[in-house]
């Protein structure tokens, strides 16, 4: 090996080591050397914050899914459902608009149709939840706005879905 390569290799060897846990010896200043308080916290906004709704949508989530031609919620729905009422409980200032869709089977009523008793099925369980009625509406897409476009049943399956979508100063 060339005297060139040994040294970029150790470059590489010794910039890997500085991407290590910053926090690894606790030794935060704030927080009292060897205290064990991790004094790390999410930064507002983004996925790992409790309070944002990026954390909604990706850590909760935003969406259940459904059986063909079916609207009741299975376990799975059932405690996204409870995540989500449980995050709206904490975070008032947020109201929500529950979609409904269908995959692409069948007639555009039909499936506007239960597009909407889907996203009632929703509206329905997050009330039983304690949610008040004031802070949701309900809207029905039926198959117009898939998310999978194919002639597939794994497509077909994300399209049976009800989305809660976050919204502030939502007006009857």
């Amino acid at each position: 090996m060339t005297y060139l390569a040994k040294s970029m290799m150790l470059v590489a060897g010794l910039s890997l080591a500085a991407c290590t846990n910053a926090g690894r010896f606790d030794n935060d200043p704030a927080a009292g050397a060897g205290s064990g308080v991790n004094t790390s916290s999410a930064i507002a906004g983004t996925a790992s914050d409790p309070l944002s709704p990026l954390y909604f949508q990706q850590t909760i989530g935003d969406r259940v899914l459904f059986a063909v031609d079916q609207h009741t919620l299975n376990e799975d729905a059932k405690r996204t459902l409870d995540g989500q009422a449980s995050w709206l409980t904490t975070n008032t200032d947020y109201n929500v608009v529950i979609e409904g869709h269908a995959d692409e089977q069948g007639t555009r009523e039909y499936n506007l149709a239960l597009g909407a008793r889907r996203a009632n099925a929703v509206r329905e369980y997050l009330l039983s939840r304690g949610l008040a009625g004031t802070r949701m509406k309900t809207v029905s897409y039926g198959k117009e706005r898939p998310i999978e476009i194919c002639s597939e049943e794994a497509c077909y399956a994300k399209n049976r879905r009800a989305v809660t979508l976050l919204s502030s100063g939502l007006s009857g």
